[in-house]
């Protein structure tokens, strides 16, 4: 029984992350954007929309961007999360631990990680109407494009960084130091790592605004270095190298523009 219902949940978790890829690859679809985000000729005229027409633009409006970024952060996170779920599993036995308890880290991290795509959602909004990003989230300034890949790319040497990490990376050590047991425990468990995840992965999630928030191929490698860099054995080694390699393209695109 026990062995039947692991089953079920993984299956249901990896079932919802290909349902979050396939909605947004039905959006970029929608909106006439090839999988680099380059738009067609629909996208073109949707990105050179003005967001203060008197016409309804739901990429203009919080509630149809909120369900984008939410989508984007199942898209993206949900599988950095399968070492701390597998951590969790590891201690079920020893620590007490129960499958309601996995459920409740797995609601909680993702209640941050959609917390976060509020946040993400209302920045978009102010900088669409301020003229910084167009209509599709493409930055319109090569300085502004640039700066924000070397802030992100600053940030990975950061002390911030370095704490956030640890706790991604480890996993087993948080739940070990602040261990709750049943759903409840489970999810102020899963509140905390989120939290740090954030703090973590933040900068990447933002980089949308440099080739385009429903940039598909910049999804997808943003997704594996983050699973990459949770990896116990090798995390350590990919953050600085990736820090370089992000305030490099930040000066390349800066000088090119």
């Amino acid at each position: 029984m026990q062995g039947t219902l692991r089953t079920t949940l993984w299956l249901g978790f990896f079932a919802a992350i290909l349902a979050a890829w396939w909605v947004m690859y039905a959006m970029s679809v929608e909106m006439d954007l090839d999988l680099l985000g380059r738009p067609g000729p629909a996208g073109q005229a949707m990105a050179a929309m003005d967001p203060r027409m008197p016409m309804y633009m739901p990429m203009a409006t919080f509630g149809p961007l909120f369900a984008m970024w939410a989508v984007m952060m199942a898209a993206m996170m949900l599988p950095t999360l399968v070492p701390t779920l597998r951590a969790y599993e590891d201690l079920m036995v020893s620590a007490n631990g129960t499958r309601a308890g996995w459920l409740g880290v797995l609601l909680g991290y993702f209640i941050v990680w959609v917390g976060f795509a509020a946040v993400i959602t209302g920045a978009q909004l102010a900088l669409l109407f301020g003229g910084v990003v167009d209509m599709l989230g493409i930055a319109r300034s090569p300085w502004v494009a640039g700066g924000l890949l070397l802030a992100v790319g600053a940030f990975q040497f950061t002390r911030a960084k370095d704490i956030c990490h640890g706790v991604c990376h480890a996993p087993a050590m948080y739940f070990l130091g602040h261990w709750r047991t049943g759903f409840a425990g489970g999810l102020r468990m899963g509140l905390g790592l989120g939290a740090f995840c954030v703090g973590c992965c933040w900068g990447f999630m933002s980089l949308g605004f440099v080739g385009g928030v429903m940039n598909l191929a910049w999804m997808g490698l943003a997704t594996l270095f983050m699973v990459i860099e949770k990896l116990p054995q090798i995390g350590h080694y990919v953050t600085k190298p990736m820090g370089v390699l992000l305030c490099l393209a930040g000066l390349a695109v800066i000088v090119g523009g």
